[in-house]
């Protein structure tokens, strides 16, 4: 079953010391973003001289800004990652699946990113409602995320669209999913049990069934740009815990562990590349299985 939510700590004097980080913090990051969107908004300006330029500015506001959290969720807090799995090369181009439990998986990433030079090359796939939410929406529209509606008929096209502007403009990036489409929570678990029973297929204990389309189009557009698939399973040891929980400090350790997959290995057809992916979540099952049960990962990437 998924994890527990975290619990706030007992202690007043812990949760009075964690507002006294988190809210200023937050004030802090949430006013310079606004300023970034100002700033990227003006880099329109750019576009019909140079294209290059206008994608280097808006990558540079997004490894600032995104940088900045991951930073300061270091020094305040001293949040890291537990690393296990395959070595990681620096800046590849990759497209990144994971399993997703709540919000602070997106800002543990973030450090995994920046660790290989990636944090400014993040391209999310989002939902569409958020392109219009100011600050990080705002932002996402001009580093080329991929706003989806959840019905393929609607988003295939323009995926297809931000895909060949990626290739054409070799782009770097690492394209994020999260293929569940959602965060797990006890209902939707057994939501898919009940999906999995009806179909013949092992029933999930900790992951959803993945949703396949975006990822077997993800790796079509991409291969021959994206080198690799880095499939990431996110562990947290004591419960799962909210974004106000993470920016107080209350959550200081994500458990990664990672397996990277060249490009060039992966089939070529659309359903051996759904079964591929839904091979990975099995796997991920399992691996989360093994991680309540003894704490921490496999050290192998396979085990």
């Amino acid at each position: 079953m998924p994890l527990e939510p975290l619990e706030n700590p007992s202690s007043l004097s812990a949760r009075a010391a964690g507002a006294a980080k988190g809210v200023p913090a937050a004030l802090f990051l949430f006013a310079s973003l606004l300023a970034f969107n100002v700033l990227q908004t003006l880099s329109l300006l750019l576009l019909p001289f140079s294209r290059a330029a206008f994608r280097a500015f808006n990558r540079f506001a997004a490894n600032t800004w995104w940088g900045w959290c991951v930073i300061g969720a270091r020094a305040l807090n001293s949040a890291r990652i537990v690393l296990t799995g395959d070595d990681l090369p620096m800046r590849e181009n990759s497209i990144v699946i994971a399993n997703h439990q709540q919000m602070p998986d997106i800002t543990f990433l973030m450090h995994l990113a920046r660790d290989r030079d990636r944090l400014g090359d993040l391209k999310w796939f989002v939902k569409h409602a958020i392109k219009y939410v100011p600050g990080v929406g705002w932002g996402m529209v001009f580093i080329d995320c991929l706003f989806v509606h959840r019905n393929w008929a609607d988003d295939a096209a323009s995926i297809g669209r931000t895909f060949t502007r990626i290739v054409s403009g070799r782009v770097p990036l690492w394209l994020m999913s999260f293929p569940e489409g959602t965060r797990i929570r006890p209902h939707k678990l057994q939501a898919a049990q009940a999906y999995a029973a009806e179909r013949g297929l092992e029933p999930p204990r900790h992951v959803l069934i993945p949703r396949t389309k975006g990822f077997v189009a993800s790796v079509q557009g991409l291969r021959g740009h994206a080198r690799s698939v880095l499939d990431v399973t996110i562990g947290y040891e004591t419960g799962v815990p909210t974004l106000w929980q993470y920016v107080q400090g209350f959550s200081r350790v994500a458990h990664l562990h990672v397996r990277r997959f060249p490009v060039d290995s992966l089939p070529e057809s659309p359903e051996a590349l759904t079964q591929w992916l839904l091979d990975r979540f099995r796997e991920k099952d399992r691996l989360l299985e093994h991680f309540y049960a003894h704490g921490s990962f496999p050290a192998s990437a396979g085990a």
